[in-house]
């Protein structure tokens, strides 16, 4: 394929789409059949219980939204964030980043459609080890996210001046001999 949809961007699309609805389907599970927001929490593992939290913040429970303009507010501005990673996604050929960039943009979708319709965002994952909680409640949009930065992350860091240095070519800073 030529021009804007190449393979490899379509297939980042089907990422986002299905992180997108795999969110959703599980955020179903645990307000509908399971019931959590009404029981509060269910115990699964030593380590893992479901824990219903309904998050009106952003990443961190930072710029929670009180108020109906703060709501919008975070709508719009997640909705700013994802079009950009949309567009980042759709100029990226490199399949790593494509796929980075498509967890992070179908964890934003799964967030978004919660703030809209709800005007907070569904979290029940509650990881811990004993009392210590390594992180805060979260959702597979949440973690879709977070793997999808750490995947950008290492690549920009460890992949491209690899690349680079393979394809004969000087990583950035250093001249290359003659």
């Amino acid at each position: 394929m030529t021009g804007l949809l190449t393979r490899n961007r379509l297939i980042g699309l089907l990422l986002a789409a299905l992180v997108a609805l795999v969110d959703q389907a599980v955020k179903y599970l645990v307000i509908g059949p399971l019931a959590l927001r009404e029981v509060g929490r269910i115990d699964l593992l030593p380590f893992f219980d479901l824990t219903y939290t309904e998050n009106r913040g952003i990443s961190l429970g930072m710029l929670q939204a009180t108020d109906m303009e703060t709501r919008w507010l975070l709508v719009a501005l997640t909705g700013l964030i994802a079009l950009v990673v949309l567009v980042w996604m759709m100029r990226e050929k490199r399949m790593g980043e494509i796929f980075g960039l498509g967890l992070i943009l179908g964890g934003a979708l799964g967030n978004i459609k919660d703030r809209f319709e709800l005007g907070y965002v569904i979290d029940y994952a509650d990881f811990h080890i004993g009392t210590f909680r390594p992180f805060l409640i979260f959702n597979i949009a949440d973690a879709a996210i977070s793997i999808g930065v750490v995947i950008i992350l290492a690549r920009s860091l460890f992949v491209r001046d690899k690349e680079q240095t393979e394809s004969g070519d000087a990583p950035r800073g250093e001249a290359k001999d003659a």
